[in-house]
């Protein structure tokens, strides 16, 4: 049986696409990855902030997010604002999707992004010499915005632990609803 669509927010380096891969695969719905979906329809992220700037690129996520709202038996990735727009929240986040968070420290972000293969110099968002005291003003910054989804943590976990556990927290949130008579 498909369900309601799952969406993981949080920020950059978290595993949302990684997970949400082994998630989507567990629970036997579609992955979409948003950023990918930008990326395929308009050319790379930091060509789209260069040529166009960051509002251009935000008024194409939220694009993006109302096509995927309301769709059941997706997981989807998004990027590390998307969810912070109110807006997105409303479409995208709208009952009864499911919205769960992936966390991480700014070191473990930081790591993360130096052993992938585009680093941290393709992340628009981490311009300047300090890239982990940017991750860290982002994330207080972020904190209340990602603070209102449960949170799930990431480090030191493999994706299928990870996905196993959000997968639970959906079988048993469905367990615990009221029943129609």
């Amino acid at each position: 049986m498909i369900g309601p669509s799952v969406v993981l927010t949080g920020f950059m380096a978290t595993g949302k696409t990684t997970v949400g891969r082994a998630l989507a695969g567990r629970l036997g719905y579609r992955f979409v990855d948003t950023d990918a979906v930008i990326e395929e329809r308009h050319g790379p992220i930091p060509a789209i902030f260069a040529r166009q700037g960051e509002d251009a690129f935000r008024r194409i996520e939220r694009e993006v997010a109302s096509e995927l709202a309301g769709q059941p038996g997706l997981v989807v990735a998004t990027g590390g604002r998307l969810m912070l727009d109110p807006a997105n929240v409303a479409t995208l986040g709208a009952p009864p999707a499911i919205v769960v968070c992936l966390q991480a420290s700014a070191e473990a972000i930081v790591a993360r992004l130096r052993a992938d293969a585009t680093g941290v110099e393709d992340r628009p968002m981490l311009a300047g010499d300090d890239p982990e005291r940017r991750v860290r003003d982002l994330l207080a910054e972020r904190a209340a915005g990602y603070g209102r989804f449960p949170q799930v943590p990431t480090e030191g976990r493999t994706p299928a632990e990870i996905a196993a556990e959000i997968a639970a927290r959906i079988t048993a949130g469905a367990s615990s609803a009221p029943t129609a008579d």
